[in-house]
């Protein structure tokens, strides 16, 4: 049986790499790399130049293949979400496929796989046979945290993880990802927030303090950001000052 290995790459350095994720990449007989447009370019280098500095199977191939566009202005956004993971996974069946018989392949998830990544339910969607095995990496919230270097959690405190389209009133530690509408600017002025963009990179930008403070900063930074760069990847955490 084929074996598909999904392998968290954290967020953007290669030194996030875990010795597993290392083995897992060598055992692969394909690789398989996202290419999501010229503007999003840098994503599919870096794991270009991960493969080239860790792999070193000589007979090892690379398969990219093109990530379509998710329709964000459906206001029905399940319904939208489950169209592009049905368009995906005819695209994953392809190119499992491509891998020999008894063979693997693997596919580079940026962060860790178990967390607002969506390649583990699109391979649900695959009707071959094939077994898999995930390797986790380094997630935003942990790059975010090291970066800031502060705890995720504090004593004896639950946190909670949100997208920024569902951050409601903060009662707890909340990190929030996928936050493109920047919801941070809607939340209560007087919580702390510590922030960061391309988390683990050379373009790495953190901004931390009391959110009215920082707001707009964070706004700025952000936008100039995504024009440079034509994206951006930004999580947060936001918790009330004691």
């Amino acid at each position: 049986m084929k074996t598909v290995l999904v392998v968290g790459i954290g967020t953007g350095s290669a030194e996030h790499l875990t010795v597993a994720a290392i083995d897992a990449l060598n055992r692969a007989d394909v690789l398989f790399v996202p290419d999501k447009g010229t503007h999003k370019s840098d994503l599919a280098g870096i794991r270009r130049d991960i493969i080239a500095r860790f792999v070193q199977r000589s007979d090892l191939r690379q398969i990219s293949y093109s990530v379509p566009r998710r329709d964000v202005q459906n206001p029905d956004y399940e319904q939208g979400v489950a169209d592009w993971h049905r368009a995906l996974s005819d695209i994953y069946a392809k190119l499992i496929a491509d891998i020999p018989q008894n063979g693997t392949g693997a596919f580079l998830v940026w962060g860790d796989p178990g967390l607002y990544d969506s390649t583990l339910r699109i391979l649900e969607g695959v009707s071959a046979p094939f077994g898999v095995e995930v390797v986790p990496g380094i997630s935003a919230v942990q790059a975010l945290t090291a970066a800031h270097r502060i705890p995720l959690n504090r004593i004896g405190e639950p946190v909670m993880i949100t997208p920024g389209r569902k951050l409601g009133p903060v009662e707890t530690d909340t990190v929030v990802m996928l936050d493109g509408q920047m919801a941070f600017r809607h939340a209560d002025p007087d919580l702390q927030i510590y922030w960061g963009a391309y988390l683990g990179t050379a373009d790495e930008i953190l901004i931390a303090g009391r959110l009215g403070d920082v707001c707009e900063r964070i706004v700025e930074a952000r936008t100039q950001a995504r024009e440079r760069h034509g994206w951006i990847m930004d999580t947060y955490l936001l918790r009330k000052q004691r």
